[in-house]
């Protein structure tokens, strides 16, 4: 059988007159092209046999509709039990892509859709790169998410093409890049309308135009000399989100590049070793499992097919504004109601600054988003709307007044959704003559930066509007999680004992950065009593007087002062802390002394109450527990959520801890009894 002719279960080969092969890769059995061991097996053979009989060209393609290549199998990944096993993993690739890159042909990575992870590392080792720019084409490196960093030689290769400041900057933050972005930093060469792609790809294989290197400045930051100056840094930078002691791979990244750039052989061996090390460590196998709760999340919403157009959003404060713009970005119209005109015109300037942040200088794109939302007083969008989103204060009495006004005027089908982040859905619904058609849509603050919605359901609540509702909350890019309704649903139930601890050891003279600090050395992004600030201390007042008539929770006496006082946080310039020009003030002489009696405090408030959620049946199963805390309150990644945390802590030790604590601080650090059903498991 001649070469030609030879068939494969995940790639096709594709001869034209002029001798180029276009090799399409369409893995069988899925949605999306994975660099599986399969597809990995395949594309060795095909090599093998190229170097015998070589083509004019090669260009490497997708048939898989608007996709290009996800990355290597994450499944395969968790099989990884040993740093044996994973670095004779990662020398299979290497291997794979040194034979792609030493082919004596011009060889093509034609892209169009997603490629990230092992696909760009597979595009750097062709010759080139062609990519589409759709603004749903996106290329990049975000191994770093998972705990790792490329593992197939793209460190060096990606330095080569961009440089090593864009080159680490991007597998650093682990960010995705537009055709554009990528053709400017020199991580593609061309990038073209989709119509033109191809076209692109073929006259790259026929003129071999030589290769753009980087500029001046970039060859200066690689010098052996400047290295360590530029690495320190990135460092710097890094370390601002991310300490090594819970996040080794962005510094283990760094290093490797600072003590390898100039022998490319030994870094790409390096690269092996180090991953190898890094991707069967406890922070990666956790940030895997966070990856795949990730996945879950997604899932839900994909039982009906339902588009909205039109959103109506009533209340023009900065949740409901934030709300209206975040929808106004992702492409539907959207009209935002208010008794105040006067807050409609601050909403509409917090909305173009957000266009402007999302969008940076892509002036259409700003443009386009600022004619999608629309400024209505009278209320007219609710008649045309889909979906109407109510994010007014809390207080029920209001809430269900505007129910009233609002129900006899919208379309047949459209869905009523409300943002109330603690109020019983079935007391909201009451009001209602169809209370079937409420659901709830609990945003975070920031809603362009908190991932999760929560998706809320009352005992009326209708399945198929759920559905929808979840549809719609993965149509404008976030994570939907369906909670059963019960005072502080999910993120707030488990969060608001955990800031009034915090609050009420700042009433016992605890400074609030040493609060703070106790916080962030166990992994959390924010200090509590920085976040009770940040998400303004009226609401936690609020949300806090909810759940004290169900849970045992005291409204501490320092909140409700400040609060009188109009000291509502970073929105008002004080609170806990003081603020100027937003920016928030901290004591840095503060002694801080030993914090571990103050982060055992903080910490046990979460796993007891996510304890408690899970006796009660909140969300589905333990793992939305952990997805809710994850993506809900930041709740530190790499220890995968507050039950995963539990099971390597382990049961009996907290248990122990907790009944110490509720001896010295009385009983709000009472074990929950499903402690006892832990134990047994």
């Amino acid at each position: 059988m001649s070469k030609k002719a030879k068939t494969y279960k995940h790639w096709k080969l594709e001869y034209d007159k002029a001798d180029i092969l276009w090799l399409h890769l369409d893995a069988a059995d899925s949605s999306v092209n994975l660099l599986s061991a399969q597809v990995f097996e395949e594309l060795n053979l095909i090599l093998n046999d190229l170097a015998t009989d070589l083509p004019t060209g090669v260009v490497i393609l997708s048939d898989k509709k608007d996709s290009f290549i996800y990355g290597a199998d994450i499944k395969e990944f968790t099989t990884l039990e040993n740093k044996g096993q994973a670095a004779a993993f990662l020398k299979r690739g290497h291997s794979l892509m040194n034979k792609l890159e030493a082919l004596p042909r011009p060889t093509v990575s034609m892209i169009h859709g997603m490629c990230l992870g092992g696909g760009t590392e597979l595009s750097l080792a062709c010759r080139y790169r062609v990519m589409s720019s759709e603004d749903y084409s996106k290329i990049g490196l975000p191994e770093i998410k998972l705990g790792i960093f490329p593992g197939y030689g793209g460190t060096v290769r990606s330095i080569r093409r961009a440089g090593p400041l864009p080159a680490l900057d991007m597998m650093l933050t682990g960010r995705m890049l537009t055709a554009r972005a990528a053709k400017k930093i020199g991580l593609i060469d061309e990038a073209v309308p989709l119509r033109q792609l191809k076209h692109a790809a073929r006259r790259f294989i026929m003129e071999e135009p030589k290769a753009r290197k980087p500029g001046l400045l970039q060859r200066l930051a690689n010098h052996k000399y400047l290295r360590p100056l530029v690495a320190k840094q990135i460092k710097k930078q890094v370390a601002k989100k991310a300490r090594p002691e819970h996040y080794p791979a962005p510094y283990r990244l760094i290093e490797l590049w600072q003590n390898y750039a100039d022998t490319p052989g030994e870094m790409l061996r390096q690269e092996i070793n180090e991953v190898s090390q890094l991707a069967t460590s406890k922070t990666a196998r956790n940030l895997v499992r966070v990856f795949f709760l990730q996945e879950a999340l997604k899932k839900y919403g994909k039982q009906v097919e339902y588009k909205a157009k039109h959103v109506h959003v009533i209340g023009g404060g900065i949740m409901g504004g934030d709300i209206a713009a975040w929808c106004a970005i992702r492409g539907y119209s959207v009209t935002v109601q208010d008794q105040s005109p006067e807050r409609l015109a601050k909403t509409a300037q917090r909305a173009m600054q957000s266009f402007k942040k999302k969008f940076k200088k892509d002036r259409r794109a700003i443009v386009a988003a600022n004619d999608r939302l629309m400024m209505d007083h009278r209320g007219i969008g609710v008649a045309q709307a889909d979906i109407v989103i109510e994010a007014i204060f809390e207080d029920v009495d209001v809430k269900q007044e505007l129910y009233k006004g609002i129900e006899p005027r919208m379309k047949p089908g459209a869905i009523l959704a409300t943002n109330t982040s603690s109020i019983m859905l079935e007391d909201l619904a009451s009001a209602l003559e169809n209370p079937g058609r409420l659901v709830g849509l609990h945003f975070f603050n920031p809603v362009a930066l908190m991932p999760l919605v929560e998706i809320i359901h009352g005992d009326n609540t209708d399945e198929t509007i759920l559905q929808q509702v979840a549809a719609f909350a993965r149509d404008i890019g976030k994570l939907p999680l369906p909670v059963k309704s019960s005072p502080g649903f999910l993120v707030n139930r488990i969060l608001m004992p955990y800031l009034l601890e915090a609050v009420m050891m700042v009433d016992e003279g605890i400074a609030p950065e040493s609060i703070d600090k106790a916080a962030t050395d166990f992994g959390m992004p924010m200090g509590p009593i920085e976040l009770a600030d940040t998400v303004g201390l009226d609401i936690c007042k609020n949300v806090a007087s909810i759940l004290s008539k169900t849970m045992n929770v005291e409204l501490p006496k320092n909140l409700e002062r400040i609060v009188k006082s109009g000291h509502l946080g970073k929105k008002t310039g004080s609170g806990f802390y003081q603020y100027k020009k937003g920016k928030i003030q901290k004591n840095k002489k503060i002694q801080h002394g030993n914090l571990q009696v103050l982060q055992d405090r903080l910490v046990l408030k979460l796993l007891n109450e996510s304890v408690a959620c899970v006796r009660e049946g909140i969300v589905e199963n333990e793992d939305m527990i952990d997805a809710g805390v994850i993506f809900g309150t930041g709740f530190a990644p790499f220890r995968s959520g507050t039950m995963h945390h539990i099971q390597e802590v382990g049961v009996a030790g907290i248990i122990e801890k907790m009944q110490a604590f509720e001896k010295h601080f009385g009983d709000r650090f009472k074990p929950d009894m499903y402690w006892q059903k832990l134990m047994k498991k």
